[in-house]
């Protein structure tokens, strides 16, 4: 389903069949189904009636098959106030990022917001783990997604739970984001993986609120890209690096846990200059562990 905002109904559009009083399926000349949403829009309206362009406040284009089917079903049985409350956010939420937010966005969000609602309503809270990485991988995601969920809290007068912000930024990352050899979802993952490896490691969990902890963060986001683009760092000096294992033991053995599991995850292993790197970052974060724990 795709937001259809530049083209306005004109007086000879014809109502093709009515979801509720405020969602109605079109169909223009070329045999396109349009979603034409708008508060009493299809109140008393019947299929052969001509729809009046002043009431029509939104306009979705229906794609083909299956996918279409489910959006009828979905914008005929969530109350409009939702579809509204969410509309508005994405539109906030593109403006924010200067750009589009996929096709489907909108259509998913209503379905996971409306889904929320009604876990609520029966006292359910799912558990959700914070994600601190998001904020440090996809700034500007996070805070449209902390935004949007803001916005439909006060659209609707409900509080929703302080974790959407993190499902409302993957929706956005899945929408929006389509890499070849490993999309933006699974890159997150594999960083996520790596900071538990070191979490694990270390004995503690990372003060995600640091600067050592950001700098890990995009060092091992980098790392990956750099990998699946076959472009990682080499060098012919390795005095470095045996310096880095002899001196910091347990750092280097954390680090080679993170080669194992890079190597398991992606079939690639990483080179001694990107695994001394990994080193130095381990062992910042170890210092910053013990000074935290120092009277």
């Amino acid at each position: 389903m795709a937001t259809d905002r530049s083209v306005a109904p004109t007086p000879a559009v014809v109502a093709h069949k009515v979801l509720n009083n405020n969602v109605v399926i079109s169909v223009d000349s070329t045999g396109q189904e349009r979603v034409l949403m708008g508060r009493g829009l299809g109140f008393q309206l019947q299929p052969t009636d001509t729809i009046d362009p002043a009431k029509v406040e939104k306009t979705f284009i229906l794609e083909q098959g299956r996918e279409a089917d489910h959006a009828r079903q979905l914008l005929a049985s969530v109350p409009y106030p939702v579809i509204e409350a969410v509309t508005t956010a994405v539109d906030e939420a593109e403006r924010t990022l200067g750009r589009s937010l996929g096709r489907r966005l909108p259509l998913a969000i209503i379905d996971h917001v409306q889904y929320v609602l009604e876990r609520m309503q029966k006292g359910i809270r799912i558990p959700s783990a914070a994600m601190p990485e998001l904020r440090v991988l996809h700034p500007q995601e996070f805070d449209a997604a902390t935004a949007m969920a803001r916005s439909v809290s006060a659209s609707l007068q409900t509080d929703l739970p302080e974790e959407e912000a993190v499902f409302l930024t993957m929706h956005i990352l899945n929408a929006t984001r389509d890499e070849p050899n490993g999309t933006a979802a699974l890159l997150f993952r594999r960083v996520q993986h790596v900071v538990t490896t070191v979490e694990r490691g270390l004995g503690v969990q990372l003060d995600a609120q640091s600067p050592d902890y950001a700098r890990f963060i995009l060092h091992i986001q980098f790392l990956l890209q750099r990998l699946v683009a076959e472009s990682m760092l080499r060098g012919s000096d390795t005095s470095f690096f045996e310096f880095a294992k002899m001196s910091y033991p347990r750092s280097y053995a954390i680090a080679a846990d993170v080669k194992l599991y890079v190597s398991e995850a992606t079939g690639s292993d990483l080179t001694d200059e990107e695994l001394l790197y990994v080193i130095v970052h381990v062992e910042r974060l170890a210092n910053q562990v013990v000074d935290r724990e120092t009277p």
